[in-house]
């Protein structure tokens, strides 16, 4: 059912009162806020805290648990939780449940999904133009990334492979690195490496600085084989003299003929002592998880563009290189801290306040966790395939979108809420702006209008409840939102329900479709 025009100012209201207080408010805002002020639960909150003060900074308070849980779920794993999650960790007195509720995100199976889909973005994995990995390639890349996440295999173990390894890009998944790179050149290359694990621009560097770095990858070799679409990338064997080349920090080396430049700069890369290395990684988490990085952008990190708390990025890079390259105690250390846990709601109209990171960040969702929480709220699936290049490429309709290996296998959807195209490597091919077409497409699509008409899990909703419409407003809020309406919006919703002359299931769809459509849902908060 297309929204009616006589409905469609209730609708209108009912998604406006759903929007988020974005005021000052001396009283915590419910369901948003809970009543507790910031108080420093690490060295994290205690290095920002130094800052706010210095810039005569609020912070915010800290969120409530409704927020934090649908927060920490769709940072971690891209997924919304079920209600019967919710249930259990609102009813929850443990004091410890916040951080006990992280290390079981990190352990799920969808934790490797929605962070092989982050490092597949940054590594270009894709099959067709302009990348060219082909099928076969892509689906073993990807395995590996995967199986490299969920085993969390140390960083720099991570980064090392794909810069030394050798053999066909089918059967040697990480070689692929250098197979998804737009030319063969050795600047191309090592453009591409200092952009992944350096967080920096080569093009931005004097001419002497990139030849010094190119000259590490001076001596890859590419070889075809019988099978389609297979090359092999080696160490080229004719050179028979020593190579010259300079590491990014001016150092120079000599190397001879027998040795591998790309290990001479792997070695260089993954050592503790390397300001670039573990700098680069601990930024991009951050920006991952709180919607900006210390060094904003986090892949143009210059001379001239500053962290904004020095101090700050300096800790997270020791938490890194004291773990041994341990990725997820990084994550656990920016996830439990008052910093990452702050409302939304900012406590001061500072216009540093966001920048220096003393609020969360609002961002809209990911396009693909987007398209996954409304197939699952609507107990639906999306159609993926590629009948180019062949092999062709078919997707279980079961498959989450988050899971998807090929950056070209694509939609409609998914390009127009912002899907990067894997082309770059940058951050900023992702858009996570909102736009027209998006909410005329939320709002009136048949795409949507369908997911919501045939929803399988509204429909057991408004069975299970009979006749109570109460109980069937609270389901609905539960399922969408992952929380409770206010006693306002329930007041809301049973007044729709009783006036707005639709039988009670086209009653569940309109009020469905309000909060599919309000700030709350498309929104990270």
């Amino acid at each position: 059912m297309l929204i009616k025009s006589d409905n469609y100012s209730l609708i209108a209201l009912l998604a406006c009162m759903m929007s988020f207080a974005y005021c000052l408010a001396a009283e915590p805002v419910k369901p948003f806020e809970s009543d507790a002020g910031f108080e420093p639960a690490g060295i994290i909150d205690v290095l920002n805290q130094a800052e706010w003060r210095r810039q005569g900074i609020q912070p915010a308070r800290i969120c409530s648990d409704e927020v934090f849980l649908r927060r920490v779920y769709l940072d971690v794993i891209g997924t919304l939780p079920q209600p019967v999650e919710v249930r259990r960790f609102l009813e929850s007195d443990d004091p410890d449940k916040r951080a006990q509720l992280i290390d079981e995100l990190m352990s799920r199976e969808e934790f490797a999904d929605y962070w092989a889909l982050k490092w597949c973005d940054l590594l270009r994995v894709k099959a067709e133009f302009p990348i060219n990995l082909w099928p076969n390639a892509v689906q073993a890349y990807h395995r590996w990334i995967r199986d490299s996440v969920k085993a969390n295999k140390p960083y720099d173990q991570f980064v090392r492979e794909l810069l030394t390894s050798s053999g066909s890009n089918f059967r040697v998944p990480p070689v692929n690195f250098y197979r998804a790179i737009q030319g063969q050149e050795p600047e191309t290359i090592a453009r591409a490496a200092v952009l992944a694990f350096m967080g920096e621009r080569m093009e931005n560097w004097s001419a002497d600085r990139r030849a010094g770095t190119a000259a590490f990858f001076s001596r890859i070799a590419y070889k075809k084989t019988a099978e389609w679409k297979e090359e092999i990338v080696f160490p080229d064997p004719t050179p028979a003299g020593t190579l010259k080349a300079v590491f990014p920090d001016g150092v120079e080396v000599t190397i001879d003929p027998e040795n591998d430049p790309r290990i001479v700069f792997a070695d260089w890369l993954i050592d503790s002592e390397n300001p670039w290395f573990a700098r680069c990684v601990v930024n991009r988490i951050w920006y991952w998880l709180m919607g900006r990085g210390i060094i904003h952008e986090p892949d143009d990190i210059r001379a001239d563009n500053l962290p904004v708390n020095p101090a700050l990025l300096a800790h997270l890079q020791k938490v890194l290189v004291e773990a041994d390259y341990d990725l997820r105690q990084v994550f656990r250390e920016i996830l439990n801290s008052s910093t990452y846990q702050q409302s939304c709601i900012p406590a001061c109209d500072n216009p540093r306040s966001e920048e220096l990171f003393a609020h969360y960040s609002v961002r809209r969702l990911d396009a693909e966790v987007l398209i996954d929480a409304l197939c699952w709220i609507s107990g639906t699936d999306e159609k993926y395939m590629s009948m180019i290049p062949e092999p062709f490429t078919y997707i279980p309709m079961h498959q989450r979108t988050i899971s998807l290996a090929d950056g070209s296998i694509t939609s409609q959807f998914l390009e127009m809420f912002g899907r990067p195209s894997r082309d770059t490597g940058l951050e900023s091919e992702r858009s996570n702006k909102p736009t027209d077409a998006q909410r005329l497409h939320l709002l009136n699509s048949t795409h949507v209008q369908k997911k919501i008409q045939n929803s399988s899990r509204l429909r057991g909703v408004s069975n299970s409840t009979r006749a109570d419409n109460q109980k069937l407003i609270r389901l609905i809020y539960l399922n969408i939102l992952s929380r409770y309406p206010t006693e306002g919006e329930l007041d809301t919703g049973l007044k729709y329900l009783k006036d707005c002359g639709l039988n009670r299931q086209d009653a569940a769809v309109d009020l469905a479709w309000a909060l599919i459509n309000s700030k709350e849902f498309l929104y990270r908060h």
